[in-house]
């Protein structure tokens, strides 16, 4: 199982509290693969949104392929997440709470395919994240109390 990350979401995990994630393959152009091989794709604005039974993402943004031609693709179109019928029924459940939205995480290559993680996630209010940035520098220190106590 190689996997091999080419994009992650912080401000996904920063703005949100990631409850549960789906894999979720993507319908691309052969201009879009290439881009995602040299690691031209920004997933910090985008977001997922479900219609007529389909799961779609919206604002990811894949830099046109430098060697194009006249095929190359619109960088941000909406792209079809390809999903079982069941996760979809779950999706549909989720985002019908009040306060939950769909958001992709990572996008990675899992043997030459192009998988997206998409998550559930709830808002955070302004201190939640200010205590989530607090318990980071703590661990932070710890780590560097104890790095520098062994040396």
């Amino acid at each position: 199982m190689g996997i091999k990350i080419i994009a992650s979401n912080k401000k996904a995990y920063h703005d949100y509290f990631i409850e549960e994630t789906f894999e979720a393959g993507l319908v691309l152009l052969g201009t879009e693969v290439k881009s995602l091989r040299l690691g031209q794709v920004n997933i910090k604005e985008s977001f997922c949104r479900i219609r007529n039974g389909e799961v779609f993402i919206n604002n990811m943004n894949i830099s046109p392929y430098e060697q194009g031609n006249r095929e190359n693709h619109d960088p941000t179109r909406m792209r079809k997440l390809l999903l079982h019928h069941a996760e979809i029924d779950k999706l549909i459940r989720y985002t019908e709470q009040k306060g939950l939205a769909l958001l992709p995480t990572k996008i990675y290559f899992k043997n030459s395919l192009v998988k997206l993680e998409i998550g559930v996630g709830r808002g955070k209010k302004l201190h939640d994240k200010r205590e989530t940035l607090k318990r980071k520098e703590a661990n932070r220190e710890m780590n560097r109390a104890i790095k520098n106590a062994t040396r």
